[in-house]
Order: structure tokens, then sequence, then C-alpha cells
């Protein structure tokens, strides 16, 4: 997933080079599928709720395949956000507890721009506060085995 996010970050840094952005959009849902597992990425991909990211970025990925690189990556932007917008709150939490780092996200600006995150989408039944709303399948379980 690094590698294809380190694809398309050269992808538009050279003026948004259609072949690198498809490389990176290719590593990147492989990534995604490595990390997660195909069952998962499948689950992530196909619900109704998210239907409006999934079309964007999955358009935003044809049109970069069809050499439509700037608004195709306007798009995929876009449904990146959307789809990926309430897991933002719980990586920032998370980056708040590195020293040097959690400074930046002090400043006031910055952490109303994040917390814009964490709150509720119509009828996702995400919630607001540390967890984002990320439903329950994503989070670790611990089990203790019987004695």
């Amino acid at each position: 997933m690094v590698l294809g996010l380190l694809f398309l970050f050269l992808g538009m840094l050279f003026l948004f080079d259609p072949g690198l952005l498809a490389i990176g959009d290719i590593l990147f849902l492989l990534g995604l599928t490595l990390t997660i597992g195909p069952s998962r990425t499948l689950r992530f991909f196909s619900r109704p709720d998210r239907l409006r990211g999934i079309v964007s970025f999955g358009g935003g990925i044809a049109l970069v395949m069809l050499r439509w690189p700037m608004i195709g990556m306007v798009l995929q932007i876009y449904g990146i956000v959307y789809l990926f917008g309430q897991f933002f709150p719980i990586a920032a939490n998370a980056a708040r507890q590195v020293p040097g780092v959690g400074k930046f996200f002090d400043i006031p600006i910055v952490g109303k721009f994040i917390d814009s995150f964490s709150g509720s989408r119509g009828g996702s039944g995400s919630t607001s506060g540390i967890g984002g709303g990320v439903s329950s399948s994503f989070l670790p379980t611990s089990r203790i085995p019987p004695v």
C-alpha cells in the first residue's frame, strides 16, 4: 500500500503522468487487499452506504486508465476522503501520542480539521469520538482461552 501511495505521489509530482498514476492505483488496491484480506476488501467496497465514495474512487481509477489523469485524481481524492475519512481521526489520535509530531495536532486549525472527520454521516451509524465510527469488524478483539 505504501508503494502504491509512493507511485501516486510521483505521478502527481511528474505533472500527472498517467503511467505512474495507473501503477500507483493498482499497487494501492493490491496493498489494501493484502493488508486487510480479500473478503474484508470486498465487504468494504460493497457497502451501500459508501456508494458515493466507491463510484467516485472507481471512476477516478477508470479515468486515469483512460488517460484523463487530472480529473481522475480529483475523483479519486474525493472517493478516498469519503471512504477512508472515518479512519483519519484514529490515525490522528495515534499520531498525537508521538513526541514531536503531537505538537502539530495541538494547532487549533489542524485539530478542528481532524475533528471534523469524526462527525456522523447521515445513515451510516457512525458515532463521534475516539472510535470515529469504525465498524467492529475492523477492530482487534482479544480472546482469553478457557482454563
